[in-house]
């Protein structure tokens, strides 16, 4: 996927001040605060992305989303996961956010195979005659005149390396739409515990407005914090990072689903070396473990910033 963005300076202002909830005192609770992660392998169908010399970004997501999917069953058996495409269809990304809201997921993983436009060459290369006219009628005269010469030619551009995307800051509103949706479910959801948190980080508005709004901090917070990690753990394996970011324009599944979400671009298909490594079974077996792993830190540190002790997280 092409964009333009603005790397988060990312979040020193802290990422849980406004979802992290006091547990001194309260007994641990065995409430699962990860109960289904959705995954989006984007495009589809005959939407095909970003192409390398051989290969399609849709094919791509799709082959790492389902080793990712496969890979989550083993090391996580207590959290469901659910794709929103199995297949090679083509789904809206209205029908992706429906998908996902449907299915009450409490996080959307999108997967995506990232694309740099080649880079032009150009050389001088010496003069040739041009042949123009001046003047018109009888008195218009044929001229010859030597004008420099170029040749031109592109090259893989050699961008490199993961990154992985949240929606952009300027998106806010249409994030408290979607909470404002899934709001009724998730109150119905939520512990006391977690209840009354909301209602002292709103105590001065406690209405459907404000929670939602919360619940739209608390989204921004947690996908930060998974885009972070993330990022990390590719850096671990050997990867090149080009850093969590938020788009300028936002990316609008992100936004429109009622949960935390992350958009991660696994290599650029434009560099042979990647498209290589993208397309082969260890590559895809890397990106699969490197997001498991992040999701894995994820649910631990949700467990733990809400106090909940987990009776066994699965896997090695």
């Amino acid at each position: 996927m092409r964009s333009k963005y603005v790397v988060l300076g990312l979040l020193s202002f802290g990422f849980l001040a406004l979802c992290a909830f006091s547990t001194k005192n309260t007994p641990p609770m065995q409430k699962q605060v990860l109960k289904r992660i959705i995954i989006d392998p984007g495009h589809g169908g005959q939407d095909i992305g970003a192409k390398g010399r051989y290969s399609t970004e849709k094919d791509i997501s799709l082959a790492v989303s389902l080793k990712l999917e496969q890979e989550l069953k083993e090391q996580m058996p207590d959290v469901e996961v659910v794709l929103t495409r199995k297949t090679d269809i083509y789904h809206s990304v209205v029908t992706k956010a429906r998908i996902a809201n449907q299915a009450k997921g409490d996080l959307f993983v999108c997967i995506h195979v990232n694309s740099a436009d080649p880079i032009r060459n150009r050389e001088f290369v010496g003069y040739k005659t041009e042949t123009y006219y001046k003047g018109k009628g009888k008195n218009r005269k044929k001229l010859t005149r030597k004008v420099k010469e170029y040749r031109t030619w592109y090259t893989p551009n050699p961008a490199k390396g993961t990154e992985t995307f949240i929606y952009g800051v300027d998106k806010t509103e249409q994030r408290k739409a979607a909470a404002s949706e899934g709001l009724d479910e998730y109150m119905d959801s939520i512990s006391a515990r977690e209840i009354k948190a909301l209602e002292q980080e709103s105590s001065n508005d406690p209405t459907k407005r404000m929670l939602a709004n919360v619940m739209t901090q608390q989204y921004f917070q947690r996908s930060a914090k998974l885009a972070l990690t993330v990022e990390e753990e590719f850096q671990k394996i050997g990867r090149i990072s080009r850093q969590a970011q938020q788009r300028k324009k936002g990316i609008w599944v992100l936004q429109a689903v009622s949960m935390p979400a992350v958009l991660v671009e696994t290599g650029f298909i434009s560099n042979p070396d990647e498209e290589d490594y993208l397309n082969s079974e260890q590559g895809q077996k890397d990106i699969a473990e490197v997001i498991t792993r992040s999701l894995r830190i994820y649910k631990l540190s949700l467990e733990k910033q809400l106090g909940i002790t987990s009776e066994g997280s699965g896997g090695k």
